[in-house]
């Protein structure tokens, strides 16, 4: 152990701890990362560690009731899974933007304070009264304090960049520090009506089983709260860091990570906490290596919705063992709030991606700044949509073949690469999806290298094809937020044809578990929109294989499930499933059971069947129903 090396560490973790706070980082969260975990490997037990926060100087300094600790993090699944253990758990995004704990009395707003050194934070209330999503008065008369984040939208950081330099201040340089630098602001301090809050969690004993109730119970105090999603096993996991991946780089605020937690409240009071964190939560971050590249040009893909996506072309550098040439600058938004441009030194982070993202600027060139006023494939007009750039011309060389080279991938049709769906549109012999089951022996043989056996093998694959599931075909439409996991969840539930898919509302699939509001809206919008190109393709002769299914006996009847158990969840939706019944995760006016084995149940689902003259059935009733000779 090297006593000289320690208090350096020590030092360094301090300073940029305190820089972190104060919305002035010079480092990165991986490089930060690595300094704790050097110290941690020469002294497991250093009392920096523990450290939560900043110290709070301001004289506005105000103390927290129940302290506001910090977070473990681990970066491996194997990790996350060892502590998860056998217990369900519920994830969300870690938002990236500062703590916040608000406390209310007799049902308004008394205070807001930070998170400071979790002991005592400072009092931000003047700034809190200005941001929207932070109610000022909510329903419920005894005292409460709810905690979660304040951070800033990508569209606001856009208009709150502008309104700052017409007010002669410095435009800000990225949305993770001006949150911290407009709380900690003493004048004009109106401009904090530019930031947003996400609650998540609530301190006061009100009785809570799950996080789920949790999550709710805010959301009906009319706060907005990060999606939150329930997980049993692994492979949900690892779709779900798949699709944090996915929302880093694309998302409409910044992120830093998923944060998971004990579903059951009960293991909260049983496991309790260390000084520094929750035993009950863990904070999962994707690891990744950094280096600084320079930009040598920018080039703008079109995705099949018309987005254009942004990539460095960079002078190639080695990261993570490999030689990197091109970076994702992530979207347009990032791209103007930055101003990067050719010439800039920039920062970059390889996190198990193919392609690594960029983190910062570094230096910047003295080339001008400027992006695409016209869509760099078909020369359209682009628009400026919040935080994209959009071509809405339908007829895009490049939004087609990627539309179409989309459904290609996820109906498996092999052998049909980018050269040759290429070739075919050039020469007009596929315009869209339709046209691919039109093509006939002697159009594929006019193909450049293209022969007698691999045209006969072409048109097998793409008539083969014809026979799919509903998943597949669904997911293949390229819907918005349309993945297959979500459309698995939704033949899950029970819409297994494509006419079931059709008819869906956006009502009815914020009843599946796993799709918000907005998400949900999103996703209806999109479908809507390819209903032409649906009843086009069913036209062709389409055949779909069903789910297998014990049996019909539940059909069209739909169920929500309360209270306590004899046997797991799961395994009675998925009794629900198996015999053509529909599990929804709340109660209206839809509902046709409520499964519950306590007479004078006090759940919220219990109270709102009675009131809607919903039957409630026993779980020994709900098994007769299947097992039994009774039938629905």
């Amino acid at each position: 152990m090297s006593p000289k090396k320690i208090q350096k560490l020590e030092k360094e973790i301090l300073k940029h701890k305190e820089l972190y706070y104060k919305g002035k980082a010079i480092l990165s969260d991986s490089e930060y990362d690595d300094l704790e975990e050097s110290l941690r490997l020469l002294d497991p037990q250093n009392i920096t560690l523990e450290i939560i926060g900043s110290p709070v100087k301001s004289k506005n300094k105000v103390a927290h009731d129940t302290k506001m600790l910090s977070l473990d993090k681990c970066y491996e699944v194997e990790e996350l899974l060892k502590w998860k253990k056998d217990h369900d758990i519920v994830g969300m995004y870690k938002i990236d933007g500062s703590s916040c704990s608000l406390v209310y009395k007799s049902g308004k707003l008394e205070v807001a304070k930070t998170r400071g050194d979790g002991v005592f934070g400072e009092d931000i209330t003047s700034k809190a009264i200005y941001i929207d999503s932070i109610p000022k008065a909510i329903d419920h008369r005894n005292e409460i304090e709810i905690r979660g984040e304040i951070y800033c939208e990508e569209k606001r950081f856009k208009e709150l960049s502008d309104e700052m330099e017409l007010a002669g201040l410095d435009r800000p340089q990225s949305m993770r520090n001006i949150v911290a630098g407009l709380l900690g602001r003493k004048e004009k301090i109106y401009l904090s009506k530019y930031l947003s809050f996400f609650a998540f969690e609530v301190i006061n004993k009100i009785g809570f089983k799950t996080e789920v109730e949790k999550n709710k119970f805010v959301n009906k105090l009319g706060f907005k709260s990060p999606e939150v999603f329930k997980i049993k096993e692994e492979k949900e996991i690892v779709e779900k860091i798949s699709e944090y991946e996915v929302f880093s780089k694309n998302g409409s605020f910044l992120v830093d990570g998923l944060v998971f937690t004990f579903n059951e409240v009960a293991l909260h009071e049983k496991l309790g906490a260390t000084s520094h964190h929750p035993k009950y939560k863990m904070a999962f971050k994707l690891r990744g290596e950094t280096a600084r590249a320079i930009i040598e040009d920018i080039t703008w893909q079109v995705s099949r919705n018309g987005v254009l996506t942004p990539v460095a072309e960079i002078v190639p550098v080695e990261l993570s063992g490999a030689k990197i040439s091109r970076v994702t600058l992530h979207n347009f938004g990032i791209v103007f709030e930055n101003f990067i441009k050719p010439g800039d030194e920039i920062e970059i982070i390889r996190s198990g991606e193919v392609i690594p993202k960029y983190l910062k600027t570094v230096k910047e060139s003295k080339f001008k700044f400027s992006y695409p006023k016209k869509c760099p494939s078909c020369n359209g007009k682009v628009d400026k949509v919040e935080i994209r750039l959009i071509c809405n011309n339908e007829d895009c060389f490049a939004k087609k073949l990627e539309s179409i080279l989309h459904f290609i991938k996820v109906m498996d049709i092999e052998d049909l690469s980018v050269k040759r769906l290429e070739e075919m549109l050039k020469t007009k012999l596929v315009k869209n999806i339709p046209d691919l089951y039109s093509l006939t022996k002697e159009d594929l043989l006019t193909l450049d290298k293209t022969k007698e056996t691999l045209a006969t093998k072409l048109l097998y694959n793409i008539n083969n094809s014809l026979n799919t599931n509903t998943v597949k075909f669904i997911t293949a439409l390229g819907l918005t937020g349309g993945g297959e996991n979500k459309c698995q969840k939704i033949v899950d539930a029970g819409y297994e044809s494509v006419d079931s898919f059709l008819r869906l509302t956006s009502e009815e699939l914020i009843e599946i578990e796993g799709f918000a509001k907005k998400s949900s809206e999103s996703l209806i919008e999109s479908l809507d929109s390819k209903k032409e190109l649906v009843k086009e393709l069913l036209s062709l002769g389409f055949k779909f294989r069903k789910q297998e299914s014990k049996g019909n006996r539940l059909k069209g009847q739909s169920f929500c499930i309360t209270g306590k158990l004899s046997r797991g969840r799961s395994e009675i939706e998925k009794d629900i499933k198996e015999n053509g019944g529909k599990s929804i995760s709340s109660i209206s006016s839809k509902t046709d059971f409520l499964i519950c084995n306590e007479e004078n149940s006090k759940s919220s689902k219990f109270k709102k069947a009675q009131s809607l003259e919903i039957k409630i059935i026993t779980e020994q009733e709900f098994e007769e129903l299947i097992f039994g000779e009774n039938k629905i």
